[in-house]
């Protein structure tokens, strides 16, 4: 796929790259309103730079419509050798910044909602404080996506939920499944004494990247796993956690996340001697890559100030 002008002495023209990166940006978000904020300039002129692309290769990369944009047969060809030389420029940009005196660059996080909310959120002022040129990319989302893939860094899950060829750092101890509701839906309500009360109650669900999660308990070496009937299913955790409070039902959240609505008396603790632990959150990154100094210098920043 080369056509005259676009190649000078065997090697690509400069002027080309920032298309070629603007392309491959619009593949990989599907989106150009997307794409044209994340790069700071306008759904107008990320069009205009994308069609002058195309009509110096001469051809048609996208298909655009109304409501997404998709890749011509062209498009796929292209893109399949065009990230193979931006995935090199990518780590050129990294080793020179190994080099400068302090960790630098886009460190890009995915995680949950309720990783960020426990792991990173209460140490994230003092981390900009201590990295000012480290700039977080935090993308909250409960699918398991696959790091290289997608361009992150590393994420940050339950242990439970991690894949085998990962490296993976734990960030603090194991964590309690807290039950809890709202005074006003337990007020004329008799308060459930085992799980399996809550049969009996409206209960809120949320769901998980393997299915919807299964209320589990455990007491004296007797666990007990039910599947409660509710009324609302979400894949939020800040959704569901507004139901709770606004008394739609009882509901599942890690105790770190309640603890303070719990205190202020805001929630009702529910089965509170049958509370499970889970396993503690880990980051963790491809076992393959070389660990770049923002994400060392983020990992040992969370370890000195997660660590018992």
């Amino acid at each position: 796929m080369q056509y005259e002008g676009l190649l000078h002495n065997g090697v690509i023209r400069p002027d080309l790259l920032p298309g070629i990166a603007a392309f491959a940006q619009v593949a990989k978000y599907g989106s150009f309103t997307k794409t044209a904020a994340m790069m700071g300039i306008s759904p107008s002129a990320l069009s205009q730079t994308l069609r002058t692309l195309e009509r110096r290769l001469g051809v048609r990369l996208l298909e655009r419509s109304t409501r997404k944009v998709g890749l011509t047969e062209f498009g796929q060809r292209f893109l399949q050798h065009t990230q193979i030389g931006l995935t090199a420029l990518t780590a050129a940009v990294e080793d020179v910044n190994e080099l400068r005196d302090k960790p630098t660059g886009l460190l890009r996080l995915n995680l949950s909602r309720t990783a960020a909310d426990i792991v990173l959120m209460p140490h994230l002022v003092s981390f900009m404080d201590a990295f000012p040129d480290i700039t977080l990319e935090i993308n909250c989302d409960n699918a398991l996506l696959d790091l290289v893939a997608y361009g992150f860094d590393a994420g940050i899950r339950v242990g439970e939920n991690l894949a085998q060829d990962v490296v993976a750092v734990p960030m603090g101890g194991s964590h309690r499944i807290a039950t809890v509701a709202a005074p006003n839906y337990l007020q004329g309500r008799e308060h459930p004494c085992i799980p399996e009360d809550l049969r009996l109650h409206r209960c809120l669900n949320i769901r998980l990247p393997d299915g919807v999660y299964r209320w589990s308990y455990s007491q004296n070496g007797r666990t007990v796993e039910i599947q409660p009937p509710g009324p609302v299913i979400t894949n939020d955790a800040d959704t569901l956690m507004q139901a709770i409070r606004a008394g739609a039902g009882i509901g599942c959240a890690f105790e770190a996340q309640v603890q303070a609505d719990i205190d202020n008396g805001n929630l009702i603790a529910v089965l509170r001697p049958w509370w499970p632990s889970v396993s503690p959150f880990y980051l963790y990154y491809p076992s393959r890559v070389h660990v770049p100094r923002k994400l060392r210098a983020f990992i040992d920043f969370m370890n000195a100030r997660l660590s018992p």
